[in-house]
Formats: C-alpha cells, sequence, structure tokens
C-alpha cells in the first residue's frame, strides 16, 4: 500500500472556453485590435515605433511662408500718384491662414534678428498700416504695443518729428513716455519704400 502523497490533486474542471458576443478570439484582427504585422491606424507613426514627421527649420519654414505672403499681394501701379508702384497687403488679413502667416513670418523674423539679444520690449506700429498687424505681434512676442501716429490724433504731451515720404513730407508723433530709457524696440510698418519715416521714428526715440 502506497504512502499518501503530498502533491495537491488537480482540479478536473473543464476549462471554460465559451466567447462572449463582441469578444475578439486569439489571432483574429478586428478594427480596434489589427494582427501584429499590420500597422493600427488608430495610433500615430510615433506611437508604433516609426519616426515622427520631420518639423521645418525656422529658415525653410520663413522661406515658404514668403513666398505664400508674396503670392498674395496685389500691385497697382500709379498709385496714389505716376510712377509709384503700391503694394496692397489687403487681400492677406482678408485669408485667416494668410494673416496667420504673416504673424508667423514676423515672429520668426524678429527671433532671428534679435538673436542672443532677446526678443523687444515694446512693438513700435507706424499710422497707419503698422496699425494692422503692430498689436498682434507685440501679444506674440510678449511685448507693449506703442503707436506712433500723425500729428495732431494723440492725446497729451507728445514728441513730434518731421519726415519725407516718397510723394511729400509729413510729422510723426508719439506720447512722451510711451517708451522708457533701456527698452529695446522694434519698429513695424507695411514696407520700407524711402526710410524716411523709420529715421524719423528712431529721431523721436
Amino acid at each position: 500500500m502506497s504512502a499518501p502523497s503530498d502533491t495537491p490533486t488537480h482540479s478536473t474542471h473543464p476549462v471554460n472556453t465559451t466567447t462572449t458576443a463582441g469578444t475578439p478570439v486569439k489571432g483574429d484582427a478586428t478594427t480596434a485590435h489589427p494582427p501584429a504585422h499590420k500597422p493600427d491606424p488608430t495610433l500615430d507613426n510615433a506611437a508604433q515605433g516609426g519616426q515622427p514627421a520631420p518639423h521645418p527649420s525656422p529658415a525653410a519654414e520663413l522661406a515658404s511662408l514668403k513666398i505664400s505672403l508674396k503670392s498674395a499681394l496685389r500691385q497697382f501701379p500709379d498709385f496714389p500718384e505716376k510712377g509709384i508702384l503700391f503694394e496692397d497687403i489687403m487681400p492677406i488679413f482678408s485669408n485667416p491662414t494668410t494673416h496667420e502667416g504673416l504673424i508667423r513670418a514676423l515672429e520668426l523674423s524678429v527671433t532671428k534678428e534679435f538673436g542672443s539679444a532677446g526678443k523687444p520690449d515694446i512693438v513700435v506700429g507706424l499710422d497707419a498700416r503698422g496699425f494692422l498687424f503692430g498689436p498682434s505681434l507685440a501679444l506674440r512676442l510678449g511685448a507693449g504695443f506703442v503707436p506712433v501716429r500723425k500729428r495732431g490724433k494723440l492725446p497729451g504731451p507728445c514728441e513730434s518729428a518731421e519726415y519725407v515720404k516718397e510723394y511729400g513730407s509729413d510729422f510723426f508723433e508719439m506720447q512722451e513716455g510711451a517708451v522708457k530709457s533701456g527698452q529695446k524696440v522694434l519698429v513695424v510698418d507695411d514696407i520700407i519704400a524711402t526710410g524716411e519715416s523709420l529715421t524719423c521714428e528712431i529721431g523721436m526715440g
């Protein structure tokens, strides 16, 4: 007669092989669980072990934006006077995609030009088209915005300077104390024709 065994007796209950409705059987391919050798369409490339799509460099992005923005411009010869080629930027603002592209292009340009000096403290917008994107750019850069207007348009004490443009002369004014000593300033306008308005603003600063 053999001695009693200390090894526990295995259960002889049958294994339940019933599969509930909707539960995929091992090896089956479903939309939620594709086979291992095929990519899961619900996951992005990086999550599946692949490489994410590379982002363009700032220089490449800026070059691409310049092309799209230039193509959006309209030109009007002999406006407002004969011999002047007027560059119309209004179509850029009528399209939210090109408008965003403009602000992004300006942001990239500022970051490139200021470099290690850091971003500007103040963005100065020249009357009047500098007002179109100066505030938006200042907000994007985390800077303040200061308007420079034609003479007689701003209240309170102002600093004033005369400038010569391509078809006449005019005066710019900026409120006293709008820009503090030591602040880094970025001046924006739509285009630079003669550079006189920019020179005038720098003279006031």
